[in-house]
């Protein structure tokens, strides 16, 4: 929060040394899209890492009577596992991720805004991010033996996938810096929906998804699989976008565009606030007046 009032304050004490030698400014309704590379808070990401405080346990999908003998066979075959370990429930979890973290993803955006003569302006956006999480864990024995090679662990992968629509509202600001390009500072709010669309391991070649399912239970012939309800809730945050434009009279502008934003993204089971950081491109595919 401080991070974004001290930007704030320092583009708008900088505001008067710019000279208001530009084109008029652009007045009235544009409409543009944007797209972005996207850099989500990591500590969001632990909601995926499978362990036995996540709604989705790696344990109930390696312990189960539906997907246990599966991975054990797959260990067997893959020449990762001896005969020492009988069954899958001699296999457990040695470690569970300690560094899973959201890859830079992108999110494309649609919007509208309003400008005035005094250069001052509001916008509305709505955006949609698609991120993964990624991590590794590593499974091992109840009794230590049967694991080949130089270590008593088996490293597996973990992959969460995740929607994050938008929408956000801002006021303007526009600063010319010469006859074609100008300084833009947003200051605005978001409001943010979170939809948990998988959780996923990786296991000696195989994926299966830990995406709970079941009310709770371990799958298995006599545990029935329930309609998947959305693991996400309802977030918000604000933000400050800082952008460089080159305008074209009459027609609309192209910006290039860093926002920073500070969040809370919400899980059924958790809460948590992050730096969230975008950089990319805004186009105005079109600029009129009202009439």
């Amino acid at each position: 929060m401080r991070t974004l009032a001290t930007l704030t304050l320092a583009l708008t004490l900088a505001a008067p040394a710019l000279a208001d030698d530009g084109e008029p400014p652009s007045t009235g309704l544009s409409v543009f899209v944007s797209a972005d590379a996207y850099r989500a808070a990591r500590n969001a990401a632990s909601f995926y890492d499978g362990s036995p405080s996540s709604p989705n346990t790696i344990l109930r999908i390696l312990h189960s009577e539906t997907y246990g003998t599966q991975i054990w066979s797959s260990l067997k075959n893959a020449g990762l596992i001896t005969d020492a370990i009988g069954n899958y429930n001699n296999l457990t979890i040695a470690e569970y991720p300690d560094a899973i973290d959201y890859r830079i993803s992108y999110q494309i955006g649609l919007g509208i805004r309003y400008d005035y003569p005094s250069r001052f302006g509001w916008l509305l956006r709505a955006n949609l991010a698609k991120l993964q999480a990624q991590g590794t864990f590593n499974l091992s024995t109840d009794n230590g033996t049967g694991i080949l090679g130089s270590t008593q662990y088996i490293p597996c992968g973990i992959l969460g996938k995740e929607d994050r629509i938008s929408l956000d509202l801002a006021l303007t600001r526009t600063f010319p810096l010469s006859r074609n390009l100008e300084l833009e500072l947003d200051l605005g709010a978001s409001l943010l929906n979170t939809k948990v669309r998988d959780n996923l391991i990786e296991i000696a070649g195989s994926t299966y998804s830990i995406l709970d399912r079941w009310n709770g239970l371990s799958p298995s012939s006599t545990t029935g699989e329930y309609d998947y309800i959305n693991q996400g809730r309802i977030g918000y945050g604000i933000f400050t976008s800082l952008l460089i434009g080159y305008r074209v009279s009459g027609i609309g502008a192209l910006r290039l565009c860093y926002t920073l934003g500070h969040a809370r993204i919400t899980f059924a089971d958790r809460q948590c606030w992050g730096w969230q950081h975008t950089l990319g491109i805004r186009a105005e595919i079109n600029n009129f007046s009202f009439l």
